[in-house]
């Protein structure tokens, strides 16, 4: 197994790293202030970052929400390329284009097995740092509910063709429905190791964006440092946000 990014960091580094995570946590969700910021930082990524004017579609939510997964699958599906807004895990693209009347799908995953995954991908960030960060991002959101369609991370992963449809109701648009087979599914994943290999190099475990056993195995090395009874209430109050922007899905486990 690779080692973790963490344990070849010094701990200087790993407390800039961690101030980072906290200012960016906070500017995320104002729009005026990090997408102008977000812009600069992935110029030469186009299409990431909402645009007024530019952006058809807005795909976004907290990290290890399926992001990867849904817009693959959604560009995949489409007969003529789409603009898509993604990848920005950043409530300000959200609150963005739901103002501008943007079709915006959020993502939505149960806080414990999204933060889990978070923190294998950011092993700096403290588990108060990522709930938090969690958090304020889908109560930044959350007041802007009924202006645009919520894909929960179960019914993404078993019939996103279902998320896309809703998304056209909700916006009367037309996009193509992803066909929600499993050799479909499989080229989703083939054309995600893919990008995984011309961004690191090979296939890295620690970020590739479909399931991996090795990340799972670190998620349960790590779990103690979610469930610590000083983040009880964070814990708690991450899992009514859930309920709140998924009302109809299975509450997380106590």
């Amino acid at each position: 197994m690779t080692a973790s990014p963490l344990a070849q960091t010094g701990s200087l580094a790993v407390a800039r790293a961690r101030a980072r995570y906290s200012v960016r946590s906070v500017l995320s969700s104002r729009p005026g202030v990090y997408l102008p910021l977000a812009r600069r930082r992935y110029a030469g990524n186009v299409g990431k970052v909402f645009e007024q004017g530019a952006t058809q579609v807005v795909i976004d939510g907290f990290q290890r929400s399926a992001n990867t997964f849904a817009v693959t699958a959604f560009q995949m599906a489409q007969p003529e390329p789409v603009n898509v807004a993604h990848h920005l895990h950043a409530a300000a693209q959200i609150i963005a284009a739901v103002r501008s009347g943007v079709p915006t799908i959020v993502l939505v995953r149960s806080p414990e097995e999204t933060i889990l995954s978070h923190m294998v991908r950011l092993p700096y960030a403290t588990a108060r740092q990522a709930i938090s960060n969690y958090i304020r991002f889908y109560e930044s959101v959350y007041p802007y509910l009924d202006r645009f369609v919520v894909g929960e991370f179960t019914q993404v992963t078993s019939d996103f063709g279902s998320v896309i449809r809703r998304l056209n109701e909700r916006f009367g648009t037309s996009f193509a429905e992803f066909d929600h087979t499993e050799e479909n599914v499989q080229r989703c994943f083939d054309a995600i190791e893919v990008r995984n290999v011309q961004r690191f190099g090979s296939v890295e475990e620690h970020t590739v964006a479909r399931p991996s056993s090795e990340r799972a195995v670190e998620k349960e090395s790590i779990r103690a440092r979610f469930m610590a009874p000083e983040v009880a209430a964070l814990r708690e109050r991450a899992a009514r946000g859930y309920q709140a922007m998924a009302p109809g899905a299975e509450p997380p486990a106590a």
